[in-house]
């Protein structure tokens, strides 16, 4: 064999060896609605759902807090392997009636990011409904007070959106609410000041990738999980490709 040809073989056979070898970067995936609507883009049905929860599960995958997360940055948690984040943006009913029965099948966990205006309202969690997911394992986060985005309002109303919504959730769940997720993965550099100011400690957007210690607390990566067209196939393409975008550092 050509020498050239070996050399360029082994190359190859480097660079690949190193794109698939793990990472110690955590993926957080990003939800919506759980259920038959199907025309939705940003909703799966309970059936894809459960094929994804049970894909995790049997993969060695451990479902995570993103308090866990941060906390293992400074040393007082201790990660599990394959650690993964589950998160659902919005507050929808059927996050409790339909994804934690799911969730707690599989002996997983999310975060869900709440609108505080929206609670009670129809298709949408109701504050008890929210409580009773706290107390079953499920992290809240704040959604700003009115769902809008960030980008799209300015320095004093971005500064209202993330504290009343913080402050509202709080009120009701007597819980410190740590984290947010931009609607839309909308966010610039003052909006992730507010939100260091107002006393969150880190806020997801809709940027695509992994994340490890190195990662902008206020500028979290995920993974988005739309309606699948692929079946499980596309949802594992989605994995692995946030694990490349890590590799290569993008």
């Amino acid at each position: 064999m050509n020498k050239f040809l070996a050399c360029g073989i082994l190359f190859m056979v480097a660079i690949l060896g190193w794109l698939f070898w793990p990472t110690n970067a955590v993926p957080i995936l990003a939800y919506h609605q759980v259920g038959e609507v199907d025309e939705e883009i940003y909703s799966v049905t309970a059936s894809q759902f459960e094929e994804q929860m049970k894909y995790l599960k049997e993969n060695g995958y451990h479902a995570i807090s993103l308090e866990d997360l941060f906390n293992s940055y400074t040393g007082k948690t201790a990660l599990p392997e394959k650690p993964i984040v589950i998160t659902f943006d919005d507050g929808y009913e059927d996050n409790y009636l339909t994804a934690l029965p799911i969730m707690e099948q599989y002996g997983m966990s999310a975060t869900v990011f709440v609108v505080p205006s929206l609670i009670g309202t129809t298709d949408y969690l109701s504050w008890q409904q929210v409580a009773d997911m706290q107390k079953r394992h499920t992290e809240i986060g704040s959604h700003t007070m009115s769902h809008v985005g960030m980008n799209e309002i300015n320095a004093t109303e971005q500064r209202r959106e993330a504290a009343e919504s913080k402050a509202a959730l709080e009120r009701q769940i007597r819980t410190s609410i740590q984290f947010f997720a931009y609607p839309y993965g909308q966010f610039s550099a003052g909006a992730q000041q507010i939100l260091k100011e107002t006393g969150y400690r880190g806020a997801c957007t809709g940027l695509a990738g992994l994340n490890n210690e190195n990662t902008d607390p206020y500028a979290l990566k995920r993974i988005n999980v739309p309606q699948p067209k692929y079946g499980l196939w596309e949802f594992r393409l989605r994995l692995f490709r946030a694990h490349i975008y890590s590799k290569l550092g993008l």
